[in-house]
């Protein structure tokens, strides 16, 4: 379906709806897709919700390591719902139009999301660390308060860059065309349809990746580098296995977060491909919270 967008510009300065780009003409591959993103969307919210209830009623999962757990399934619940669900709308609606303020809305909680998970990863990786290379030093040196004030930076960061980002892209005029490449008002799409020198937003984008995603995954690689040769001089193979047993979840998530999402962010404007960034989207915001 095509997009009339002088049926959804206010005047000729600036549009004020978008649409999202249709994925298929062919009805079953929509559906196709529709039911894996549902899938893994319902799993998602399921594991999840029941990982924070656990916690949240067992004593005895009132660690470091479970309460970060705890805001990683409560901030993973908030991400996907801000993503997914309008994903899914798109996906086998023909009305797949969204308002200037709900896409500048559904960008700042996406941003908002991902920027507190990557902290909230580096901070997981700070406390296998510390569990790891300094048990004796362990429960001083990530004492409740400090678990606190860890989570309490990572949100605010989030909210931070998040306002910040969302404010400078929607300060933009967006002339037409209206429609957004993607499953969602991402960042490189939406950035695409400004009028004008957008070089200032793009640099500002890159030193928000390297600051906010690329220092807390270069945290969590000194880290693990750190526990990898803390592990391989441990005397008892048990020892060893329990050791990198309570990593290999972590390590998996930060893998697929981190590296779909430096492809995304850090690759110049003139190589982005539209199925190349749909299909890495697919895994920064649905698999990796599966």
């Amino acid at each position: 379906m095509s997009v009339n967008c002088s049926l959804w510009q206010e005047n000729k300065l600036s549009v004020k709806h978008f649409a999202f780009a249709k994925f298929s003409e062919v009805p079953e591959e929509c559906f196709l897709l529709f039911t894996l993103i549902l899938l893994m969307f319902l799993v998602s919210l399921t594991g999840n919700a029941l990982i924070t209830l656990a916690i949240c009623t067992s004593p005895a999962l009132h660690t470091p390591m479970y309460f970060f757990l705890a805001n990683l399934s409560l901030l993973e619940i908030g991400y996907t719902c801000s993503v997914i669900l309008k994903m899914l709308q798109n996906l086998v609606s023909e009305v797949r139009g969204i308002s200037r303020e709900g896409c500048a809305t559904q960008m700042f909680f996406f941003i908002f999301f991902g920027i507190t998970e990557c902290c909230l990863l580096a901070a997981m990786a700070f406390d296998r660390y510390m569990a790891i290379c300094s048990p004796l030093h362990y429960s001083t040196r990530m004492s409740r308060e400090v678990c606190a004030h860890l989570a309490i930076v990572s949100w605010g960061m989030g909210c931070i860059v998040g306002l910040g980002q969302t404010n400078f892209i929607f300060s933009l005029n967006f002339c037409g065309p209206c429609e957004i490449d993607h499953f969602f008002c991402d960042l490189p799409p939406v950035l695409a349809l400004a009028c004008g020198d957008t070089s200032q937003n793009e640099a500002a984008i890159f030193v928000a990746v390297v600051l906010c995603i690329s220092s807390p995954f270069l945290l969590i690689i000194y880290s693990y580098v750190r526990i990898l040769v803390a592990v391989l001089v441990m005397p008892s193979p048990e020892g060893r296995h329990k050791a990198l047993s309570t990593c290999s979840s972590h390590l998996l998530v930060v893998t697929l977060f981190f590296g779909s999402g430096s492809i995304t962010y850090l690759r110049p404007k003139s190589s982005h491909l539209p199925g190349m960034d749909k299909l890495l989207a697919l895994f920064y915001t649905a698999v990796t919270s599966m």
